[in-house]
């Protein structure tokens, strides 16, 4: 039975494409993923209508209407698993014009009044919020968002640094000290557990615990690490009262931790593997056998940054995206070995959250489009 059961897991993920190069790990310390939070916490308050369109009248700060859908989106949308949730990393982008917003709009608008339209385009079942690893959210903040947005719909959410960045850092990324909050169950359960379960209830999707890059010395300890996770995770209440199918998840941006040792953690407090796409971390081939650990049960995945940037390459990728446009760097090897994950978990009967950044090829709801018909018709 145990050889049998292995062969399914060979099988799970279909054919293997060859895997890139691993990412280089110098100078990990340096940075704490404060690019990616960045573009993503852009849902925050920003300047208004009328200074993020340029000079002229002042834009009216409510009203958002979502591009009109063609015929196409609705049946590829209709032929996707209902268990399937695609979604971007947050919303907020005045460049979506055309794509997912009919008029122009500014950050600040949209962060407070686009979440209902961008709900309304039937590939968006789902979205990451991202602005409360800056800040802790309350559970009325929660709330706003949920009561956007349909029934069927799914938040993935970031948890507060202050749980899950080893470090206090300066503006820059750079650590400046110890944070003695790292992995505090108590902080974990009061400022995202908690108000994320009272905010959003069944709309919760997956809650991730993005671990940022560790310092050297902590990574030459990783027993100590993986049992301070461990003792965070068995703390945690269980979502299926409020969620039945919402999941909590771990992302790690050191590949260090990707072990044996922290896969079994995971399983023994039941926790999911948040699937990492982003140029810290080993290619997606590569960490095929880690999901293939975790069978079966949901999957969750965020999909960050194009590794033609590198493991520092946010500003890169901001500055060359532009509006976020256009899909100005496709990567269809790692989008057709995602789709087969994604199918072999749906048709498995488990749910999917998948959201996608804007720095992954150009323009997260141009991503989402060509990851669905990668889903739907695999070439």
């Amino acid at each position: 039975m145990e050889q049998a059961h292995d062969a399914h897991q060979d099988d799970l993920f279909g054919e293997l494409l060859p895997a890139q190069p691993a990412p280089s790990t110098a100078g990990r310390d340096e940075d704490a993923d404060g690019h990616d939070g960045r573009e993503l916490d852009r849902d925050e308050d920003a300047d208004g209508d009328a200074a993020a369109a340029g000079p002229g009248p002042k834009r009216r700060r409510a009203g958002i209407q979502p591009q009109p859908v063609d015929e196409s989106q609705i049946a590829l949308a209709a032929a996707l698993s209902p268990r399937i949730r695609l979604g971007t990393s947050s919303w907020s982008y005045p460049g979506w014009q055309g794509i997912v917003w009919a008029g122009r709009h500014g950050e600040s608008n949209l962060s407070r009044n686009g979440l209902n339209a961008y709900a309304q385009q039937p590939l968006h079942r789902a979205v990451s919020i991202d602005r409360g690893f800056y800040q802790s959210l309350t559970a009325s903040q929660y709330e706003r968002y949920a009561q956007q947005v349909p029934e069927d719909f799914r938040f993935t959410v970031k948890a507060p640094s202050v749980i899950t960045d080893a470090q206090v850092r300066a503006e820059d990324g750079r650590g400046r000290q110890a944070n003695t909050a790292f992995l505090d169950p108590r902080l974990a359960i009061q400022e995202f557990l908690e108000p994320a379960m009272e905010g959003l209830g069944a709309r919760i999707g997956a809650l991730v615990f993005q671990l940022s890059p560790l310092p050297l010395a902590m990574l030459d300890r990783m027993p100590e690490q993986l049992d301070r996770l461990h003792a965070m995770l068995t703390t945690l209440p269980s979502l299926r009262d409020v969620a039945p199918e919402a999941v909590v998840a771990v992302e790690v941006r050191d590949p260090e931790w990707l072990t044996p040792d922290f896969v079994a953690v995971l399983k023994e407090t039941g926790t999911r593997y948040c699937l990492g796409l982003h140029p810290k971390l080993p290619p997606i081939q590569e960490q095929l056998p880690l999901l293939r650990a975790m069978w079966p049960g949901p999957l969750v995945c965020r999909w960050n940054l194009h590794r033609i940037h590198g493991p520092f390459g946010y500003e890169d990728a901001e500055k060359k995206y532009g509006e976020y446009a256009e899909m100005m760097d496709p990567d269809p090897q790692t989008r057709a070995v995602l789709a087969k994950v994604i199918r072999a978990t749906a048709d498995a009967g488990h749910p999917v959250y998948v959201t996608v950044s804007n720095h992954a090829e150009g323009s997260a709801p141009l991503s989402l489009r060509a990851l669905a018909r990668e889903i739907v018709d695999p070439a």
